[in-house]
């Protein structure tokens, strides 16, 4: 079947960055806001797009996102001659074949993207949160007659040393890109979003396997360096990198904003996920809750401070959360306090426990893991 557009996510990552949430699972199964995890953006985005061809490419302790995103059904994609399909590295004749990077994860896939025919191809973060018409970016991209279009944002100017920098011209003309450069020309950065035409790329990559391996250090270089027309699609709404302890922490905590930008509560264009079915939440009448997201199957018998809960989450009696994001299954025994920390699924909190963090040092509690008494390691 001939699609114009197909999407394909790298979800590879191990997110060396996040420590202990990462140990046992890849980054963009992180959960994410009580019942989400983190990729169900970018898949969301896709099914309200009208994109139904998706490749999620996995690699680094895939069994939870495989398990998460199973046949796309959870999102609109189990449909015939489309849907999600997971890829993963394999052996061949020539040997075992690991991604190398973002471009190669691309070009070991080149049989099956040629099997749906597309003209263009949508590159994909996993760990990103965001709502994006990718429509709209195809739109310009068609426009311009460009061989690449990049999604960038709007940044501080005084911050984008941070990223990688597009300068354009006044066309949106990519004609300069400058990874983290010291003294930054423009403040429009790299979403790590691309539209490609798929011809093109294809051709580019089968030359020259080895040499490009990474869209941001060598296949974007390359292709100003041969003048392909490379165009930026400027994006100014909710856009998130989780990938580090503090920014995962904030974006929870943002996301406890009623007016958050993203609008989660927009039917118009939903985030979708795989929520596991469960009793509903329960809040004896002693404990307090305040300005905090209580997912179902949750037992609630302490304080709940400006916190997100997971589903499934036990909180005994005279125990305090603030400021914290618990994910699903932990169990918080009585008299514990919990403050500024992420504690992974599954997690145990003994009677009594205190662990406290501080903004700048967010402190985390891996997946499966039990602590008790004073616990103050940095994450």
């Amino acid at each position: 079947m001939k699609n114009e557009i197909i999407a394909l996510i790298l979800a590879g990552g191990k997110g060396s960055r996040l420590g202990k949430l990462t140990q046992d699972i890849a980054k963009p199964a992180i959960p994410f806001g009580g019942k989400y995890r983190i990729i169900d953006f970018p898949l969301s985005n896709c099914s309200n797009s009208g994109i139904n061809t998706v490749g999620v490419m996995t690699q680094y302790e895939p069994f939870i996102l495989n398990e998460h995103i199973g046949g796309g059904e959870s999102w609109g994609l189990d449909i015939k001659d489309g849907g999600a399909s997971i890829l993963q590295p394999y052996t061949s004749n020539e040997g075992e074949k690991w991604f190398k990077g973002t471009a190669n994860s691309v070009f070991q896939n080149i049989s099956f993207i040629d099997l749906k025919h597309p003209k263009y191809v949508l590159i994909l973060s996993g760990d990103h949160i965001y709502k994006m018409d990718y429509r709209m970016m195809l739109e310009t991209h068609k426009k311009n007659n460009a061989d690449c279009t990049i999604a960038v944002i709007p940044v501080p100017l005084e911050e984008a040393s941070r990223f990688g920098i597009m300068n354009t011209n006044n066309d949106g003309q990519i004609i300069e890109f400058e990874e983290k450069p010291a003294k930054p020309k423009s403040n429009l950065a790299s979403m790590g979003i691309y539209i490609f035409t798929w011809e093109k790329l294809r051709e580019y990559l089968r030359k020259a396997p080895d040499a490009l391996v990474d869209f941001g250090k060598d296949v974007i270089p390359t292709y100003l360096r041969n003048g392909e027309r490379l165009y930026a699609y400027k994006y100014e709404g909710y856009w998130k990198d989780v990938g580090t302890i503090n920014s995962l922490w904030e974006a929870n905590m943002e996301f406890l904003d009623p007016n958050h930008p993203l609008k989660i509560r927009d039917y118009e264009w939903q985030i979708f996920s795989k929520n596991v079915v469960s009793p509903p939440l329960f809040i004896h009448h002693n404990a307090k809750v305040n300005n905090s997201i209580i997912t179902d199957g949750a037992i609630i018998r302490g304080d709940i401070l400006h916190s997100v809960i997971s589903g499934d989450v036990y909180v005994g009696e005279n125990s305090i959360i603030k400021d914290s994001v618990i994910m699903a299954g932990t169990k918080i025994g009585s008299g514990a306090f919990v403050e500024y920390a992420i504690i992974g699924e599954n997690a145990s909190v003994a009677d009594n426990a205190k662990i406290r963090g501080t903004p700048d040092n967010i402190l985390v509690i891996g997946y499966e893991e039990s602590v008790g008494g004073e616990y103050h390691e940095k994450a």
